[in-house]
Parts: structure tokens; sequence; C-alpha cells
């Protein structure tokens, strides 16, 4: 055991001290490598960071809650656009259905939402998320208050116009001044209370941040819009119970929706039961997708790069014959000349890779600074590019190392 760690040091001198007395040349054969290395884990670093923050915020929408909606978040093959477009919007009948008759269901909760302007005072925001909610909407929806307090039973079955504004919300419209209690205009002239604001919960990839809101009781709402228009994003959300499955809820809510809405047995349902798992999915086909064209991109420039590393392996041979044929005739084995060159070529595949792990850092610091966005790179990402380095390095050296061990020593001391 001592002569291969003998052995592996030494061939290690030779190819550092191979590699700086040939810097030009080093360099030069490091760029393919780098770049390839650069462009495969740019991709997956982007593509990780991506997935985590679109899956925190699928999170968010709860793993057992089912939403009856108009549209489906994920369409067949060619059903035809116009049946979807006919179908009638989700109502608080639904929901009333579902309550009474849905024995997995554990809560039910009505949402209508809509962009539009806020106002107080002289200040104002527009495209807000101005959205109305039954009382059990907090059952459904994780979110934090850092003021004030949620809607009460009370005021939302009276339907008292109260609202609990979003971080940013607040912050742009108040300017620091302290909320609570003072009156906001919806759409600038349907008067509310401040009685709470959303803890920040930064941006979201699926649309679903409180940060620029304003929830308010769906009956107050009432008052001033037709929550049966269409343009008001209606949705039940559906909470199922400890013990049931997303399966079964869907199960049991089909039948019952389909009674409550007079169905025939013959025809299509006019409503869509959506799951924060069909957006996983689709989203996880997409991400595929994109890491392979970054792979296919990136291994195209690494072949370049291994191709470079094996010419200049070559050189590197030919320049040294008469040194390798001394090495011999003073006892070196084929092994040690095998493993001195295949050592040189790992270790320069692994600088480009490392090259290319340091391009990625540093970009990745400059796009979270520029853009306040939350991308690192991973543990795993590094793992792969010095794992796929030290491959490249590998079947590149393999050529050169296997010439060279197989030279004469009488034969390679005569060269010139």
């Amino acid at each position: 055991m001592k002569l291969y760690l003998i052995l592996l040091k030494e061939s290690m001198l030779f190819a550092l001290n191979a590699l700086i007395v040939n810097r030009l040349r080093t360099l030069l054969s490091l760029l393919g490598i780098t770049i390839g290395i650069f462009a495969i884990i740019s991709v997956f670093t982007m593509v990780d960071s991506m997935e985590r923050q679109v899956t925190n915020s699928i999170a968010s929408l709860g793993d057992n809650v089912v939403f009856v909606q108009k549209w489906p978040w994920a369409f067949g093959g060619d059903y035809p656009w116009w049946k979807y477009m006919n179908r009638p919007q989700p109502g608080m009948e639904d929901v009333e259905a579902i309550e009474r008759r849905v024995r997995s269901a554990e809560t039910a909760c009505f949402t209508v939402s809509k962009n539009g302007l806020i106002t107080w005072g002289k200040n104002s925001i527009e495209n807000i998320g101005l959205i109305g909610v039954s009382h059990s909407y907090p059952e459904l929806r994780d979110f934090e208050l850092v003021l004030g307090r949620y809607i009460t039973a009370n005021e939302a079955s009276a339907g008292r116009p109260v609202v609990i504004l979003g971080y940013a919300t607040a912050s742009l419209l108040f300017e620091g001044q302290n909320p609570l209690g003072k009156q906001v205009k919806m759409l600038g002239k349907h008067p509310a209370t401040v009685i709470g604001v959303f803890d920040l919960e930064g941006e979201s990839s699926i649309g679903n941040s409180h940060d620029e809101s304003a929830v308010m009781p769906i009956n107050f709402v009432r008052s001033f819009a037709d929550i049966r228009n269409t343009n008001l994003n209606q949705t039940v959300m559906v909470a199922a119970k400890e013990g049931y499955t997303n399966l079964q809820l869907k199960d049991e809510m089909m039948g019952v929706l389909r009674a409550s809405r007079r169905l025939k047995p013959a025809a299509e349902e006019n409503f869509a039961l959506n799951e924060s798992s069909m957006l996983q999915k689709g989203f996880e086909a997409l991400m595929s997708v994109l890491r392979l064209v970054g792979l296919i991109i990136g291994l195209f420039s690494i072949l370049v790069g291994g191709f470079g590393i094996a010419n200049i392996m070559f050189v590197s041979v030919k320049e040294r014959t008469r040194i390798i044929g001394i090495q011999k005739a003073l006892g070196a084995k084929n092994f040690f000349i095998l493993f001195q060159f295949l050592s040189e070529a790992i270790i320069l595949c692994v600088i480009g890779g490392l090259l290319g792990l340091l391009l990625v850092f540093l970009g990745s610091l400059l796009i979270n600074f520029i853009l306040d966005l939350e991308i690192y790179l991973s543990f795993g990402n590094i793992s792969l590019a010095i794992v796929l380095s030290s491959v490249i390095g590998l079947i590149s050296g393999l050529a050169p190392a296997w010439s060279a061990s197989k030279l004469k020593p009488v034969d390679a001391m005569r060269s010139l």
C-alpha cells in the first residue's frame, strides 16, 4: 500500500511540474473543459434554483387541498377549448354542497380575486390583488400576520368593510406609518378599515404571494362586485380530512358536484378538480427538458475540450520521450509511466472544471445581487462537475498514456 502511495505522490508531482512548465499550453487546453463545465453546471444551477422556488410556492397551496375551478391546470390532448369557455364559474352553492355532503372534506373555502386600484389619501397603488374570501380561508392557506388580526366570523358573515393588506401593499401605501385602523378605498371608492398586515412572503413563482394583495370578507366584496363575474377568478378550496387521500376526496367531490349541478350520467363534467401535484408534475417535465438541453450543449463543449487535452498529451509524450526512456532504464514500470500521464490529463481537466465552477459561483453571486434571487451552487452540482471532469481527463489521457507506457527504453533514449 505504501508503494502505491509513493507512486501516486511522484506521479502527481511529475504532472503538476509539466503543467506549470507549459503554462500557455495548459491554459489553452483548459478552455474547452472550463466552458463545457460552465455550460452544464450553470444550467443545472439555474434549474435547481427555479425548481426549489416553484416547489416552495406549490407547497404553499397545500398537498391535501383540492381546487374546484372552471379551468383545469393540465389540459388534455385535443380537448376543445370552447367547452371550457362555456363552463359555469364555481360559486357558494358548491361550497355548501361540499360542506353538507362530502364526508372526506375537512373544510371548504370560496375565494374570488381581481387586480385593481387601492387608495389611501393621496396615495394609490394599481394592480393590487383584491381577494375576497370566506371565513375558513386560514384553514386552507398558510400565512402569518406581522400586524393586527384576522377577520372574525361575525365580520365575515355580516360582510363588514375590513381588509388585511399585504406587506408590500401596506409599505407602499402608508410609507412607514401604522396602517391599523385607517380606512383605504377599494377601486378608489369603497372604503374598508385595515385590521391586519400579512408578513413578508417574497415573490411566488405561481403568483400566490400575499405581498401585493388586499384580503377582504367575500360578503363585503358582494357589496361592490358581482362575484359571479367571469373576470373574478372564482375558486373553491377544499381540504381533506386526516386519514383521507386527495384521490378519495376528489372521487367523492366528483359525485357530489355532478349531482349538485344536475349533470346527466353521460354528460361531461363542467368543472375541474385541480391539485398541487398536477403543477409539480408539469414543472418537473419542463425542468427535465431544460437539464437535457444544458447537458447536450455542455457535452459538446467538453468533447471539443477532451480532444484538445488528448492532443496536448500526445505532444507532451513526444517532448518527454527521452525522459520516459531514462525513467524506464532506471527501473520505472509501465504502470508508473501510464499513471503519470493519466494523472496529468485528469489534473488538467479537474482544474478546468474548477475554473468552470468558479465562473458559475461568481455568476450566481452577481445574479443574486442584481436581481435579488436565491441562486446558489449546490454540493451535488459541484460533485457532478468534478466527477465529469475526471472522467473526461481519464478518457482523453488514456491513449497518450498507454502509448508512453509501451515505449522501449533504448528506443526512447535514442529519440531526438
